[in-house]
């Protein structure tokens, strides 16, 4: 069996996806610190929010923040890879990686509202 042939990523085009990949995360960035600023201006003005629900929010949207950081890292790391065999086991290693943290988050989660929800119940 005869080995396929190898297709390098051409230095310019993975130059422009790098630097694409850099915007993304700059933007992402900026939106992330505008939805922080909004939580905490909901958190402050609503009595409403019962500190259960507000730590809830507050984990999700570290998940989400870790899960984008980790994104914007395979990006990087794709668009320096050399050939797509390289990219394969780059994107196998985050897949794999990931599904660790979602049944982490998952495990967490579902502590805080076992948690939240004993608490809420009337003595």
């Amino acid at each position: 069996m005869s080995q396929p042939p190898e297709f390098e990523i051409p230095e310019n085009v993975r130059d422009f996806a790098e630097k694409s990949v850099d915007q993304a995360k700059d933007a992402y960035s900026q939106l992330m610190d505008a939805t922080k600023k909004a939580q905490d201006v909901v958190a402050k003005s609503s009595e409403v929010m019962t500190s259960g629900a507000k730590e809830l929010n507050e984990k999700a949207l570290g998940f989400a923040m870790d899960n984008m950081d980790a994104s914007f890292k395979l990006a990087g790391q794709l668009v320096s890879a050399k050939d797509l065999q390289e990219a394969l086991e780059i994107q196998s290693k985050f897949a794999r990686k990931q599904m660790e943290s979602y049944t982490e988050q998952t495990k967490e989660i579902s502590n805080l509202m076992a948690s939240a929800a004993k608490k809420a119940q009337p003595k």
